[in-house]
């Protein structure tokens, strides 16, 4: 567990819960997991000792849950948000080197580095419960972010972000939209291996037998959708709950409401971004398949064609060699010294000339 102290010219890590809030700002408390399922009585305990009122149990069961999807809840004394995070696994740091063709082992590794492992905020007036998983990097991202921005080291802060957070609202909205724009690596990621799937797909040259991986392809752009449409869900529930707050005489306190309203917003558009591009390559997926097989079809009926037109051709002589094979005494050309080469001539212009028709009818390719 790490503990912070947020106010609005410091930031500071505590060594341990005070044992009252201070005058100024507010706590931060990031634990992971293990750590929260470990230390929950303390954080009750703590809750209480602050007049904050403590976590009801099924939302600790829900923060402690490693499969559960995005979601958002509110009670009367604080705000409890799921946000299930778009990140790469631990040990895929190798797939994102710019190649540039990738191989159908990269592309199935790549989709199976896709992490979506969520994270839990409880949003209470003055403290911020952060729930992480073991590996997630958010937590220690941002106790450096802050930290610099503290002692104004922070060169990249942009958008408003170059203040420290007002709120455990502001600080949450901050973090969700990390996670959120953290996807564009992985974005990149999926884009090129998809792509690298794509031109195995449509290679006329070798032929494409792995179908298990793209049944994997497909079911992991699914489970990208649904966990896209979960977090969108989520903030606009956040949303709706942000608009009903009950409104207050102070101007400041009036600015943080509205400066939150832009911020979710700005999330919330960020969000469907993300859910309109993993759309994309579900479509852009889908349409690689049925390409697939489009060509497919057409390679076999140019095959057919080809067998007909020489069936075809073939036919008529046939027909000629099986008249002149007859045991009759009596025919023209049988006992003729050129016979042969007479009937030659003539299943050679025969053949000629339904060559000729069938190019012409644009039976053989070419236009």
């Amino acid at each position: 567990m790490r503990a912070f102290l947020v106010q609005a010219d410091s930031f500071t890590e505590l060594a341990a819960l005070p044992d009252a809030l201070p005058e100024r700002g507010f706590l931060w408390l990031g634990y992971g997991r293990r750590e929260f399922e470990v230390g929950e009585a303390e954080v009750q305990q703590a809750l209480a000792r602050w007049g904050c009122g403590s976590l009801v149990d099924l939302h600790v069961s829900d923060l402690i849950n490693n499969q559960l999807p995005s979601h958002f809840d509110a009670t009367s004394w604080y705000d409890m948000l799921v946000f299930r995070r778009l990140a790469a696994a631990p040990g895929s740091q190798d797939l994102f080197v710019d190649d540039e063709h990738g191989t159908l082992a990269s592309a199935q590794r790549a989709l199976r580095a896709i992490d979506t492992s969520p994270v839990g905020f409880a949003v209470f007036d003055r403290v911020l419960i952060t729930v992480h998983p073991t590996d997630c990097q958010v937590r220690e991202f941002f106790a450096q972010k802050l930290g610099r921005m503290t002692e104004g080291r922070d060169k990249t802060a942009a958008r408003g972000s170059a203040r420290l957070p007002a709120s455990p609202a502001d600080l949450m909205l901050r973090m969700v939209n990390h996670m959120v724009d953290s996807y564009l690596e992985l974005r990149r990621l999926l884009t090129r291996q998809l792509g690298t799937l794509q031109r195995v797909l449509l290679d006329q040259n070798s032929e494409f037998n792995d179908w298990q991986l793209l049944l994997e392809s497909r079911d992991a752009l699914h489970r990208l959708e649904d966990t896209c449409e979960d977090q969108r869900s989520a903030i606009q529930e956040w949303i709706d709950a942000l608009d009903e707050w009950p409104a207050t005489g102070d101007p400041h306190a009036a600015r943080e409401h509205e400066l939150l309203r832009v911020r979710s917003r700005d999330v919330l558009e960020h969000v469907e971004r993300v859910l309109a591009h993993v759309r994309r390559l579900e479509s852009s997926a889908e349409s690689a398949v049925q390409m697939h097989f489009s060509a497919l079809g057409h390679r076999t009926n140019g095959i057919m064609r080809t067998l007909t037109v020489l069936t075809a051709i073939f036919l008529p002589l046939n027909l000629i060699t099986g008249i002149f094979g007859m045991n009759f005494e009596r025919m023209p050309l049988i006992h003729d010294a050129g016979g042969f080469w007479d009937a030659a001539l003539l299943m050679a212009l025969v053949a000629l000339a339904l060559w000729v028709v069938f190019r012409r009818k644009r039976y053989l390719g070419g236009r």
